[in-house]
């Protein structure tokens, strides 16, 4: 009764098929349909008996309806007897909210993490997570692949001059410097104050720039207004060019102008989330044989650790 399948949600269909294509094998039939008040409706069309399962679904927008999509098929599939449930989820919605940063709101990232677990997966595998502490909301193993390495051959095929790494803020410091030590270059950081949600100016930049080729690193893009701030202000200081590397793009409400009239030379993306547009700035890499390979080492019992730092 061995075996493990693929199943994907209706978030991200098309890197669920391009991780199906690189493991060889087909993804498993499910009909996912919604009630005419929206209410999700799901039936697993094969027997999972004794399987290990693993379900393909970003969190992204909408991330209520993605998320209880998820929740659903997962309910549908452990009650199906699957043996394991592995939830593959490249982008973990809700996770900017990790922490009680005001009084009186919520910790959503956790909310989500205990509604996972109950709903009855057993393991989660996600992409740069944005706060790495959000591993320990989960009493069940998490796999936070990183996503940086998709773009180092990206970067030296570039053949930049000057290059140095730069973190957007100090919150995304630890981030930049495995960058920079995967690329053995120097790092710079700039340090903003965000006055709002959404909103951000960029105050100081810590380090020397002029005459460099600046790589930004961060691990979303929302409304690009950090990153274009941060650009500009690059600029200002003597950078020679400015390109960002961020793995989801969220890129939402202004964030498409943003980047196309914004000091950003060019932005490089991951398909954890599926772009609704286009730009001449903005190039997509492929995350599905880094999943692919992963669901091959966790269903195989392979160390997942090795495929990142090459032991």
């Amino acid at each position: 009764m061995g075996g493990y399948m693929i199943f994907s949600g209706t978030a991200n269909e098309e890197l669920s098929s391009e991780i199906a294509k690189y493991l060889e094998m087909p993804l498993s039939d499910a009909t996912i349909n919604r009630f005419s008040d929206g209410e999700i409706n799901v039936q697993i069309a094969q027997s999972v008996r004794g399987k290990d399962v693993f379900i393909i679904q970003p969190t992204c927008a909408p991330a209520n309806d993605n998320l209880m999509e998820l929740l659903i098929m997962t309910d549908a599939l452990k009650r199906s007897s699957a043996k394991s449930i592995t939830a593959v989820v490249p982008y973990y919605g809700y996770a900017r909210q990790d922490r009680k940063a005001a009084p009186r709101v919520p910790i959503s990232a956790k909310l989500v993490a205990n509604l996972m677990e109950t709903a009855g997966i057993t393991r989660v595998v996600t992409v740069d997570l944005h706060a790495s502490q959000i591993q320990g909301f989960f009493d069940i193993p998490v796999d936070n692949l990183y996503g940086a390495i998709l773009f180092v051959d990206y970067i030296k095929s570039k053949k930049f001059k000057n290059p140095i790494i730069a973190s957007p803020d100090i919150g995304g410091v630890a981030r930049a410097r495995y960058f920079a030590k995967k690329l053995g270059l120097d790092m710079v950081i700039v340090d903003k104050r965000r006055e709002k949600a959404n909103e951000s100016e960029v105050m100081n930049v810590i380090g020397d720039v002029n005459g460099k080729d600046v790589i930004l690193i961060d691990d979303m893009i929302d409304t690009a207004g950090t990153m274009v701030k941060a650009a500009e202000a690059l600029k200002k200081l003597g950078a020679t060019s400015v390109m960002a590397c961020c793995t989801h793009p969220v890129l939402s409400g202004p964030a498409f102008d943003r980047i196309e009239n914004g000091s950003l030379d060019e932005l490089i993306v991951t398909n954890t989330i599926p772009m609704q547009h286009t730009s001449n700035k903005i190039k997509m890499l492929s995350t599905a044989p880094m999943l692919g390979e992963v669901i091959r080492r966790v269903y195989n019992n392979e160390s997942v650790n090795s495929l990142f730092d090459g032991k």
